[in-house]
C-alpha cells in the first residue's frame, strides 16, 4: 500500500489568497480609505461647505455695513442707531421697548 500525503501546498496558497482577499477587503469597506470614511468625509465637507457659505454671507454683510460708515460714504441713520446701540441712549420722545 502507497501512502499519499495530504497536498498541503496548494492548501496554503488557496489559505494564503483568501486571508489576503478578506483583508483587502476589510480594508476597501473601513479602512482609512475605504467606503465608510468616504461617507464620513462626504457629509464633513458638505456641512463645511454650508459653514463657509454662512461665513461668506457675514463676511459681506459686515463689508457692507463697514462701508456704509467709512469716510467716503456715511449712511447717517446707520451711524444713528449704532451710537445709540453703543452708548444706550433714546431721544426723549422715543419710547424703548425690551
Amino acid at each position: 500500500m502507497k501512502r499519499t500525503r495530504p497536498a498541503i501546498g496548494p492548501l496554503f496558497y488557496f489559505g494564503t489568497a483568501i486571508v489576503l482577499g478578506l483583508y483587502f477587503t476589510f480594508a476597501a469597506v473601513q479602512g482609512d480609505f475605504g467606503l465608510f470614511n468616504r461617507v464620513q468625509i462626504d457629509a464633513e465637507i458638505k456641512t463645511l461647505k454650508a459653514q463657509r457659505d454662512n461665513r461668506q454671507a457675514e463676511l459681506a454683510q459686515l463689508e457692507n455695513r463697514t462701508r456704509r460708515l467709512s469716510d467716503d460714504f456715511l449712511d447717517l441713520d446707520l451711524l444713528d442707531e449704532r451710537a445709540r446701540d453703543v452708548l444706550g441712549m433714546a431721544r426723549p420722545d422715543e419710547i424703548v421697548i425690551r
